[in-house]
């Protein structure tokens, strides 16, 4: 047993001083000491935008170089108590629980290494499109925005709506929503495509069985210093009264604004905010985001590289199944991962899938959505 529970500490301490390297520590603690040298200096904190900034980078680097530091610690005393634990049994019960806890750290470090693209830091913009379905897709598509709200909150992230369609009889057309947070995009990502449903239709008389569909697409939002020349007079900007809830004020003046970037067709619109200005300088994020990608693909050899194909929002290309009825089930098509607690997912508990993607090597994805049959939930 002794030799068991140091031979785990030992592997563990292999990974943990692996991801080290990979993560180059000392850069990073390098980084850390010259923010907080900053922060000392006089006249910091009058530049409120620098320091924010500066501030979200010194929390990122934070929630990295203390808990490999914290790891480092946990196991040298682990080690030290191996030789306490022969013959007691309460000891080894306490090592087997620290080792346990260790392992998911190290799991959730390893994770947070594999988010190292350039935008995988930025906060994200999520939109939710409903497919073919009808009310029935539009009911799947609040459901939808209802389940990454959830995760948002759990994982301590700002959401709020840009801009929102309802369906003419429930649910919602389309939403888009910003979702800011250390991460956001890196952690999100892996949410685009198509997602299923199979119910049992809460608005047909007959309770018969249903499918709908939803799109969800992902773009990070772009820092406003990002590189990228937007010509005002390629822009169109429409004014017009925001509909659905809203506060005062928010449905009875000219406060949602719409601008259409005329070289490229591509249209943003924003409405959740009480001023006119306020819905303007969110709309050209979104516009300088989609912008941006469009230039990220277009320098790609081929234009699904970065942005995914445009699929049909139809049976055949959704990356996710949700089965309701006849049974519980909620199964990710390209990493294989599955749950038969569908509620709990839909609560906003998509850790695993989320995970497992990251986990995943691309080509293999490739292979199991390539092979991905109709028997597949």
């Amino acid at each position: 047993m002794i030799d068991l529970l140091l031979k785990q500490l030992n592997d563990l301490e292999e990974r943990l001083n692996t991801l080290k390297g990979y993560l180059d520590l000392s850069a990073r603690e390098k980084a850390i000491a010259d923010i907080q040298a900053q922060m000392a200096q006089p006249g910091f904190w009058d530049g409120q935008e620098l320091s924010h900034k500066l501030m979200q980078e010194l929390k990122g680097l934070k929630n990295i170089v203390e808990p490999c530091r914290d790891c480092t610690r946990r196991i040298a005393e682990s080690k030290e108590f191996v030789s306490l634990a022969e013959g007691d049994e309460s000891i080894q019960a306490q090592l087997e629980e620290e080792i346990k806890a260790l392992t998911g750290t190290i799991d959730q470090l390893e994770l947070q290494a594999m988010l190292s693209g350039p935008f995988d830091k930025n906060n994200a913009l999520l939109s939710i499109n409903a497919g073919a379905g009808g009310t029935e897709s539009c009911d799947w598509a609040n459901m939808l925005m209802r389940m990454y709200a959830r995760f948002a909150d759990e994982k301590g992230y700002a959401c709020e709506i840009i801009d929102i369609l309802p369906g003419d009889e429930a649910g919602i057309k389309n939403v888009t929503l910003r979702i800011a947070g250390d991460k956001a995009y890196g952690y999100l990502k892996s949410e685009k495509g198509v997602h299923r449903l199979v119910r049992i239709s809460p608005f047909d008389a007959n309770k018969r069985r249903h499918t709908s569909f939803a799109s969800v697409e992902l773009i990070p939002e772009i820092e406003d210093d990002t590189p990228l020349d937007i010509d005002p007079g390629g822009l169109r900007i429409d004014v017009y009264r925001a509909s659905g809830p809203g506060g005062q004020g928010v449905n009875t003046t000219d406060s949602a604004v719409r601008i259409t970037h005329l070289p490229t067709g591509i249209v943003v619109q924003c409405q959740n905010q009480r001023s006119q200005l306020q819905n303007k300088a969110q709309a050209m994020r979104v516009l300088r985001a989609k912008l941006y990608e469009l230039k990220a693909r277009q320098q790609e050899e081929k234009l699904n590289k970065e942005a995914g194909d445009k699929q049909k929002i139809e049976w055949g290309s959704q990356i996710r199944s949700y089965v309701l009825h006849p049974y519980l089930m909620v199964k990710d098509h390209r990493t294989g991962v599955e749950t038969g607690n569908a509620q709990k997912v839909l609560d906003g508990d998509i850790d695993m899938f989320i995970q497992g993607y990251l986990k995943t090597k691309p080509q293999e994805r490739d292979k199991r959505l390539k092979n991905r049959g109709q028997d597949d939930v």
